[in-house]
């Protein structure tokens, strides 16, 4: 029955018996033909198909090469689970998951499947057990490990993410501050409130970072973090992580087809950019409806405006907020920050030596306007 439930929801039918039935009984005959329809995107003949352990093993194959090959080229079970999720349906995330949970090249990796929660919990040929667990045909199981497989072949080659270390990661006790300044921020119903508590956030990490840098001097490399975005106005929501990377010392550019931003800088900056971009997004998405009290305010385009708008102004003040801090840093502080910027810009145009400046269209004075006075309107004053 429930076989049956998934074949209406996804509208697929069985079909007639192909050469995935014929093949021969060699798992490396087996994984060339499944990553060849992979290749093509083609599921729509593979017809019945029974699952023999033959079959198991070419299809385990063929996974172990692709999963390798993404991890290759750059891509992380966390960034693979984020395009996974945005392209597929949950039972080709899951069969991902296993897929990942059985590689492991390195320590980054096998932190990231912790975080995940994946592992290897068959005892028997993978494809069967996990056909059997997820209640799918033969010829469902097939279809959806070459759907899957199909989405590995087309990730693009990713900029290193840095040579595996030891992340230094933020003090807990500052880290406990500034998150719950980000959870007050992010609770109250009044915008300049939330406001005031992120300017404090941005002075107390800035003032945390300076501390950071004078009493341990950073020799290694700048590293890279992907922040994933949930659509929709992903462009404005960009801009306003590229805001607060800038305000914190680090540089990012947008992965538009993908959705997800890249930011380069110091692993302790990127804790921090990636805590306050969070928080802000929450804080901006319900400033943008809580004073939605038109028609035109709720608009796509007065939204990607009021977005777009409160994440210029915004990023204008985090940049102030940092500005007077590093003013009342030692003066022996500017080289410092000065040579570690140059490092961190040098790292960003390696990695990205086409990166280009990109506007965005704004058909909304009114969203726009809207999202200007909701940051300008914020005290900022850190009293």
């Amino acid at each position: 029955m429930a076989k049956q439930n998934r074949r209406r929801r996804t509208g697929r039918k069985p079909a007639p018996p192909t050469a995935f039935d014929a093949l021969s009984g060699d798992p490396a005959t087996i994984a060339e033909a499944v990553i060849a329809a992979a290749a093509r995107g083609g599921t729509e003949s593979i017809g019945t198909v029974t699952v023999t352990d033959e079959l198991a093993a070419g299809v385990e194959l063929a996974g172990r090469r692709l999963i390798a090959h993404a991890s290759d080229l750059g891509w992380l079970p966390g960034d693979i689970h984020q395009a996974a999720r945005r392209r597929l349906d949950e039972f080709a995330v899951g069969y991902l998951l296993d897929l990942m949970a059985e590689h492991h090249p390195d320590a980054r990796w096998d932190a990231e499947l912790d975080e995940l929660d994946a592992s290897v919990w068959w005892t028997t040929p993978h494809l069967r057990a996990w056909a059997d667990r997820a209640l799918l045909t033969g010829s469902e199981a097939l279809t959806t490990v070459i759907e899957a497989l199909a989405l590995l072949l087309r990730l693009p080659k990713l900029e290193s993410s840095g040579p595996v270390r030891p992340r230094h990661g933020v003090d807990e006790k500052v880290l406990g501050r500034v998150r719950g300044l980000l959870a007050k921020a992010e609770s109250t119903s009044f915008p300049d409130e939330a406001e005031t508590l992120s300017a404090k956030a941005q002075e107390l990490m800035t003032k945390y970072a300076i501390d950071h840098l004078l009493l341990e001097p950073s020799s290694d490399l700048p590293a890279t973090r992907r922040i994933w975005l949930d659509t929709p106005y992903t462009d404005a929501k960009a801009l306003l992580i590229d805001r607060v990377a800038h305000a914190n010392r680090c540089r990012a550019i947008f992965a538009a087809e993908w959705g997800f931003v890249t930011v380069v800088g110091d692993d302790t900056d990127l804790d921090l950019v990636e805590l306050l971009s969070t928080s802000l997004l929450v804080q901006a998405t319900r400033t943008m409806i809580d004073t939605a009290d038109t028609g035109e305010s709720r608009s796509r385009h007065y939204r990607k405006a009021f977005l777009t708008a409160y994440a210029t102004r915004i990023g204008e003040r985090l940049t102030e907020a940092t500005d007077t801090t590093i003013a009342h840093a030692p003066n022996h502080l500017l080289p410092v920050l000065a040579a570690r910027q140059h490092q961190i810009d040098k790292a960003f145009d390696t990695f990205f030596p086409t990166a280009r400046a990109k506007g965005i269209t704004i058909r909304s004075a009114e969203g726009w306007a809207a999202g200007t006075e909701a940051a300008t309107e914020a005290r900022v004053d850190h009293s």
